[in-house]
């Protein structure tokens, strides 16, 4: 049996959420391998002029630890 690891990324796009989550990844591949899934928690953006200025999500993403 394997072991999950689960970390907490802040990630943000000018266009839209999906970017955002992308870059998540994006990010954290630099760093952590063997990532099994991302799970978007919260979402929400910044506003400028009556428009959305930059899309944000806060992500947890799941990775193989060992086993």
């Amino acid at each position: 049996m394997g072991i999950l690891k689960v970390i907490e990324i802040l990630a943000s796009s000018p266009n839209s959420w999906e970017e955002a989550a992308a870059n998540a990844v994006t990010e954290a591949t630099k760093t952590v391998r063997g990532i099994k899934s991302v799970y978007i928690q919260e979402q929400s953006a910044t506003v400028e002029d009556g428009k959305i200025k930059e899309y944000r999500c806060n992500c947890k993403i799941t990775f193989s630890v060992g086993g």
